[in-house]
């Protein structure tokens, strides 16, 4: 399937909301939007392509940069979209919030954005506005957090299921051979990377049986909520062997709380990301903080060169680009580091 047509850049205001008006009584139900109700994807050559001749604006929805990761996401996404002399890239923060981050949408849609790329903060709320963009012909690029249904021109991310499957496995040979009690920090609840993150973790725990999770508790991916979690669950829970967080800094906040605990020395702890910067969890296993963690690219760079495929060369994508993840544990940590590119 090809990719709708791009739309005109910089529009007025007015003008574009009124012909979005048009367009979307045009569209008829549904089913009638480009790439919906099928699975070939919408990825593709526009109908109208400038190619190298264009000049264009994309939007980035970023779901909250309060999360180390989510900032690096989006330098990631600004260093990329800099090499691209054709390419302006307006940025815009959810700060985890579904109601503001569908009016982010909106917003860029008004500028006249010629692509959009979106994080999604849950995927239930943002589905219809994705939707929207979509069948109003602007391609879209959904990163690392899934909507509902496809409606989009690429998704790029990692496996979150094997992801948390891998770490459940570690768990089970690696740490908890004979069995053991962990803890589980949960990412939000209404994100797919979380669902999927506690889904594979029990498939890799599995194979285990005396393996038993007996304490979960959410932090929202932020190490503050995964910390003060942590510290109610320590309380009501004197034995623990393992804690599983959804990302490092939620990692990191339950090691803050087991050493204020005096427990950390009691505990393993894991996390997902491996940031390498100086604050990333490369760095916290490198410094004994965390016992591992998972490679999770930003797709930040990856999200631009996608772009350039579809705006600059007028050629189809394929609608799923799948990274890949790695452990990092202390014997490669600081080999890895330096491979990623860390400072």
């Amino acid at each position: 399937m090809r990719t709708p047509a791009l739309r005109p850049r910089r529009v007025a205001a007015l003008g574009l909301l009124a012909a979005t008006t048009v367009g979307l009584a045009a569209c008829g139900t549904e089913s009638d939007a480009p790439g919906v109700g099928d699975n070939t994807g919408g990825g593709g050559s526009p109908a109208e392509c400038e190619g190298q001749d264009g000049e264009y604006l994309i939007g980035m929805s970023q779901a909250n940069v309060a999360e180390p990761y989510r900032q690096q996401m989006d330098d990631d996404i600004r260093a990329a979209a800099e090499e691209v002399p054709q390419f302006e890239v307006v940025f815009a923060d959810a700060a985890q919030d579904n109601a503001k981050q569908v009016s982010d949408v909106e917003n860029f849609l008004a500028q006249g954005i010629d692509l959009l790329i979106i994080s999604p903060n849950e995927a239930a709320p943002l589905t219809a506005v994705v939707e929207r963009a979509y069948g109003e012909g602007i391609p879209v690029i959904v990163l690392d957090r899934k909507i509902e249904g496809d409606s989009y021109t690429q998704f790029i991310g990692a496996d979150n299921f094997e992801i948390g499957r891998a770490a459940g496995e570690y768990v089970a040979t690696e740490l908890l051979p004979d069995g053991g009690n962990v803890v589980e920090i949960k990412g939000l609840p209404g994100s797919t990377p979380a669902q999927e993150r506690s889904e594979g973790f029990a498939e890799g725990i599995s194979s285990v049986p005396e393996i038993e999770v007996v304490a979960d508790g959410v932090g929202d991916w932020l190490r503050e909520l995964g910390q003060s979690q942590a510290e109610a669950i320590y309380q009501a829970n004197p034995e623990i062997d393992v804690v599983y967080a959804h990302n490092d800094p939620m990692a990191e906040g339950a090691y803050l709380a087991a050493q204020s605990a005096g427990r950390a020395e009691e505990m393993e702890f894991i996390g997902i990301d491996a940031l390498p910067i100086p604050s990333g969890g490369i760095r916290a296993v490198e410094e004994g903080r965390l016992s591992a963690t998972f490679v999770y690219p930003t797709g930040g760079r990856e999200a631009v060169e996608t772009a350039q495929q579809i705006l600059l060369e007028c050629t189809e994508v394929e609608q799923e680009q799948v990274l890949q993840t790695q452990l990092v544990t202390e014997e490669n940590a600081s080999e890895l580091y330096t491979e990623l590119g860390g400072q």
